[in-house]
């Protein structure tokens, strides 16, 4: 019997999201003995490419279709309805043809909206990986029509209104997290961090790691840096954003930057970029900060409980499944950035708390998000697709 074949199609670009690092990891430490993962990028390889290869994975790019995706979004490449219908979909049944995968595997809108179709027609089993908002339209239409199973990183991103019942198509499987081997030592990480802006070492230090994106709140951290300041004037308290904007938001970094000069916040506020690996930056803050809503599950907050880096985050969304309050971090109230200045006051003002919150954090990332048990779960589903019939109800924790 041949290996189970997987197509694991993207979007090819500078942007290497979270989707992106997790779809890739898994296809890297997949048995090889079972699977065998294609990776397939339109337009160029890009950020993708060069993951893929860092993982030592071979890929194909798809330089000429043309993809459907929102008329809003100034995305490369787009086509509409008509379009898609006359280029795209024979264009994708041609490769689907060449390829001849079992499954198509797509962990993006982009990728859902335009594969679904032409894998249903070319008879592959297609698994819609669902990181996006519960409200997501395509994961309450096409993916309940379509989809031969729906995979969703928690319990809040379950597709919330599917025009057909998906309670024997839909499994929870946490995302994986490929965790670094050595922790990075915090005191020194946080040493370099204040050197490189050239600030003194009893800085407070208060991050923010992520894309640019509305869902993220970024400017909502620029916010909730100025009451920290505020509250907390005998410091030098300072925000770092890790992270770039994106194409379908360009702007919103201009935005913030526009915000902090308005609050005079300017000086203690520093747009470090993207960095990978991210490991040094996010262990040297004092305190990750996520004021994002509506976030799925977010990788950044649960690589930094592990790390030791105590996270305040938003209690809405994925945040409130991944973070037990007081005990592995603390949820706020996600529109009031004064809510986030006592827990944050009390973690930098008490060591002895910090390092309560960040040996539980470190305990429960290690135990619940582990690479090995993602590919664990996701290889018993691919094998339910393909060889074996399918368990009512299956939902992974």
């Amino acid at each position: 019997m041949r290996r189970i074949r997987v197509l694991f199609p993207f979007v090819g670009g500078p942007v290497l999201g979270g989707s992106h690092i997790s779809a890739l990891s898994l296809a890297a430490s997949l048995d090889p003995n079972r699977f065998e993962p294609r990776v397939l990028v339109h337009f160029e390889p890009g950020a993708i490419g060069q993951r893929a290869r860092d993982l030592g994975l071979d890929f194909e790019v798809l330089e000429d279709t043309p993809l459907m995706s929102s008329p809003g979004l100034p995305l490369p490449g787009r086509v509409g309805p008509l379009g898609y219908l006359t280029r795209t979909l024979p264009a994708l049944r041609r490769t689907l043809k060449q390829i001849d995968p079992d499954i198509v595997h797509t962990n993006e809108g982009r990728m859902h909206a335009n594969w679904i179709v032409p894998s249903k027609l070319s008879g592959c089993r297609h698994l819609w990986h669902h990181r996006q908002d519960p409200a997501a339209r395509g994961a309450n239409t096409l993916a309940p029509l379509l989809a031969d199973h729906i995979v969703s990183v928690s319990h809040y991103a379950m597709p919330s209104r599917p025009i057909r019942s998906i309670s024997n198509r839909a499994s929870v499987i946490r995302s994986p997290f490929d965790f670094p081997a050595v922790r990075p030592d915090r005191a020194a990480a946080h040493a370099a961090l204040c050197d490189e802006l050239g600030l003194p070492r009893d800085a407070v230090l208060l991050g923010y790691f992520g894309s640019i994106i509305k869902r993220k709140r970024p400017d909502g951290f620029v916010r909730v840096v100025d009451a920290v300041r505020r509250a907390l004037p005998d410091r030098q308290v300072h925000g770092l954003l890790f992270g770039d904007a994106v194409a379908a938001t360009r702007g919103l970094d201009e935005t913030c930057k526009a915000l902090a000069d308005s609050l005079a916040l300017a000086d203690n506020f520093h747009f470090m970029g993207f960095r990978s690996p991210v490991f040094e930056a996010m262990s040297g803050v004092d305190v990750m900060l996520v004021p994002a809503v509506n976030e799925p599950f977010g990788r950044t907050l649960i690589e930094s409980m592990y790390l030791g880096t105590p996270v305040v985050a938003t209690r809405h969304g994925g945040n409130v499944e991944a973070i037990a309050d007081g005990v592995t971090g603390f949820l706020v109230e996600p529109d009031i950035p004064e809510s986030f200045v006592e827990p944050i006051s009390s973690l930098i003002s008490d060591p002895a708390l910090q390092t309560r919150i960040a040996e539980a954090a470190q305990a429960d990332a290690s135990a619940k998000y582990g690479a090995e048990r993602h590919v664990s779960e996701i290889s018993r589903l691919y094998e339910k697709l393909v060889v074996g019939p399918q368990v009512a109800g299956t939902a992974y924790a």
